[in-house]
């Protein structure tokens, strides 16, 4: 972990952990979800989307097209409209049909359960696959998104820009088990109160165990927060 004390930072990020725990008992993401390929696919539509409005899109997405089959066969340009709203349509479409294609192919159009196995898909990288897989199969992986970057850099887990390296980074600190939980915990505490632009420094549980320099400055600009 270049430039970060390990041990300090295993420390640090048990600390953090510990309240993340008392503020969001139980986290689960926010992408509404019946099976693994609606989990998948949602995953691939919040690329620079947030997930309300992939919400809503998905709700009549997953009535039309119910299985890989459905949208590896569906028309482009009727795919992309169904898909508009969350934005990147064009390349969206065209990611969702290659993956789905990949997975009547490969797997009889049932979704993997393996990193290797996911990552292999047209349009699926490390993020979107620990998200299908931390919360379709229940296997403990790292999530790194905007804000899990963004929050990790500020609580010095990791000083690097990379996802997979931060993933890597965040592995090395946190407790096997303890992965998916604890990303969605940064997930949500950056959306409410670790913001991009206006962070509530002054209101935060973490503001004694954060080493972020700019902190002072947006605490007294006396930002509030709602958990």
């Amino acid at each position: 972990m270049t430039k970060i004390n390990i041990n300090e930072a295993k420390k640090r990020s048990s600390a953090i952990h510990k309240v993340l725990k008392k503020l969001y008992p139980k986290p689960k993401v926010s992408l509404d979800y019946s099976n693994p390929l609606q989990l998948l696919v949602a995953t691939i539509l919040s690329a620079q989307c947030t997930d309300e409005r992939v919400n809503k899109v998905t709700k009549s997405l997953f009535a039309k097209y119910r299985s890989a089959d459905d949208y590896q066969n569906a028309p482009l340009d009727a795919l992309e409209e169904d898909i508009r709203s969350t934005g990147f349509y064009r390349n969206k479409a065209k990611s969702i049909r290659k993956c789905c294609a990949d997975l009547v192919l490969k797997y009889g159009g049932e979704v993997p359960g393996s990193l290797e196995e996911l990552t292999a898909l047209a349009g699926v990288g490390r993020k979107t696959a620990n998200v299908v897989l931390g919360a379709a199969f229940g296997v403990p992986g790292v999530v790194v998104d905007t804000h899990v970057k963004r929050v990790s850099g500020r609580l010095g887990l990791t000083v690097e820009k990379n996802p997979e390296k931060i993933e890597k980074d965040l592995m090395a600190l946190i407790p096997q088990k303890e992965w998916t939980l604890f990303s969605n915990r940064l997930v949500l505490f950056g959306r409410k109160i670790c913001a991009a632009k206006k962070p509530a420094c002054g209101s935060c549980p973490l503001f004694k165990l954060c080493p972020w320099e700019r902190k002072t400055d947006f605490a007294e600009k006396g930002q509030s927060w709602k958990v």
